[in-house]
């Protein structure tokens, strides 16, 4: 996975994502929390908090019971780390969830990103490699920082600027970011296809795991405490939906290792298909529940 293909090609991925979600912010994306600011909090302390804590158990009982190496241990808990993707939204949108608060929430991810990522990735090679041969050094966290950061920066500056150019790239760069990241997706598979059967196996049931408890927290965490249909959707896309590209590009081009990108690339395939599922399942749901409030009026 260490090729030009890699250490070029997911940056410039990340970096065009990333770049898209500037173009596709303004200050009032940033405003629309104060109306709801409980909300915003319950998500984020899911996302932030209570999801890597359930990642980091569940790695221990992998570890313990099903001999984990430690570098997947690690790549486990940087993906748990890593904010939610872009994609929530489109996901969000097609199962009539609150789009607006997915532009925020993962504008705001992308943020506290800066910090959780790099501290629960520090934490997790200490912990699971002994102190471990890779580290997180000043550099390379200014490193991560930057192809998060300046991107975003970037693109809200041109919207700002040149809002009628924004609009018309929009889309492009959003296309032009899919077939890149297709493109290094489908180059690091055929590097590794001879080993991805034993990472499935590796990897997969507890990645399968995670994800299902992601969604299922990302929805009822939410409308436990009252909050309505569309938020809870956007919730539930936001936090089952990583940003694994980040995780996995940190993983190839900062910490130079194929192993802790594993868990990052096995998830962001499946994450499509869950997510989907997940959001026809609660659309069936949601019309259940509207046939019967309409048979008792």
């Amino acid at each position: 996975m260490d090729s030009a293909l890699t250490t070029i090609g997911l940056p410039i991925a990340l970096g065009i994502i990333m770049l898209g979600l500037g173009l596709s912010l303004t200050v009032k994306d940033f405003t629309r929390l104060i109306s709801m600011p409980w909300t915003i909090v319950l998500i984020l302390g899911c996302q932030i908090v209570l999801l890597p804590i359930f990642c980091f158990g569940l790695v221990l009982v992998f570890v313990n019971y099903f001999d984990l190496s430690p570098l997947l241990a690690v790549g486990m808990m940087m993906m748990a780390a890593s904010p939610g993707g872009t994609t929530a939204s489109l996901y969000s949108y097609l199962f009539k969830g609150n789009v607006a608060l997915n532009i925020s929430l993962t504008a705001i991810n992308s943020l506290t990103a800066m910090v959780t990522l790099p501290l629960i990735t520090g934490f997790s090679l200490g912990y699971f490699t002994e102190g471990g041969s890779i580290g997180l050094q000043a550099d390379k966290m200014i490193q991560v920082f930057a192809v998060i950061l300046v991107p975003v920066a970037i693109g809200m500056f041109i919207r700002a600027r040149m809002t009628s150019f924004a609009e018309r790239m929009e889309k492009p760069v959003k296309l032009g970011s899919v077939f890149v990241l297709v493109a290094v997706i489908v180059g690091a598979i055929a590097a590794e296809w001879a080993n991805l059967p034993q990472y499935i196996v590796s990897v997969g049931l507890m990645v399968l795991i995670f994800n299902i408890v992601s969604l299922t927290i990302g929805y009822w965490a939410p409308r436990m405490v009252g909050t309505k249909r569309p938020e809870a959707i956007a919730s539930c896309m936001e936090i089952g939906l990583h940003n694994t590209t980040l995780s996995l590009t940190i993983a190839v081009t900062v910490l130079g290792s194929t192993e802790i990108a594993i868990p990052s690339a096995v998830y962001g395939v499946l994450m499509f298909f869950t997510a989907a599922a997940a959001g026809v399942l609660l659309t069936r749901r949601d019309t259940r529940e509207a046939k019967a409030e309409a048979e008792t009026v």
